[in-house]
């Protein structure tokens, strides 16, 4: 298909975008915080893509490579950043519109909101992660990739991503588990890194 598009075929280059937008949208948000961020990040990653189409090898995979570009333009936005553009999409300020949170119907309303009060404390947790292990936690735990795939994406080496990622998991830990102490024990093994 990159053989197609660097001939000329235009159109093919959104069908090989296409599987990998959401994920790409996602490492960007990991990172930025903010959803019109992430979004003007992850269209950027996308347009230098296709210039520099011809400059990718296909030593590793595609979507590692599509990985890597979206990270680079994140970082760079966070050098770059304004004070005005440091709003959380979590910001609940007066004046601010949210939309409302659909909830299952059959849904015991004290678990829900315990799983909301504990989804805010690892998000907040996450969030205050430096940067090297917050990239290395969500591609490994959130996005699912491999060692190889994150050294690789991240441009480090594979124990280098062992390193940050045990770490990410020991931070999280001592910050997390004081807080969900009280939570049942089925509920904290829902949480592998502890």
């Amino acid at each position: 298909m990159i053989a197609k598009i660097m001939a000329g075929d235009r159109e093919s280059f959104h069908e090989l975008i296409r599987p990998y937008e959401r994920s790409v949208y996602l490492m960007a948000l990991s990172l930025l915080r903010n959803e019109a961020e992430a979004e003007d990040a992850a269209q950027e990653a996308f347009i230098k893509a296709y210039r520099n189409l011809g400059r990718f090898r296909a030593e590793s995979r595609f979507s590692t490579w599509l990985i890597a570009i979206v990270l680079n333009e994140a970082r760079g936005r966070l050098r770059n950043k304004r004070p005005a553009l440091t709003d959380s999409i979590d910001d609940t300020t007066e004046g601010s519109v949210t939309p409302a949170q659909l909830t299952d119907w059959r849904e015991i309303p004290s678990e829900s909101l315990e799983r909301q009060e504990i989804r805010s404390l690892i998000r907040t947790a996450l969030d205050a992660l430096p940067l090297p292990y917050r990239e290395v936690f969500v591609l490994r735990e959130i996005e699912e990739r491999n060692v190889k795939e994150t050294a690789e994406t991240l441009g480090i080496t594979i124990a280098s991503v062992k390193m940050r990622l045990h770490r990410a998991r020991m931070m999280l830990q001592k910050q997390l588990a004081p807080q969900l102490i009280s939570a049942e024990p089925k509920r904290r093994r829902r949480f592998p890194w502890f």
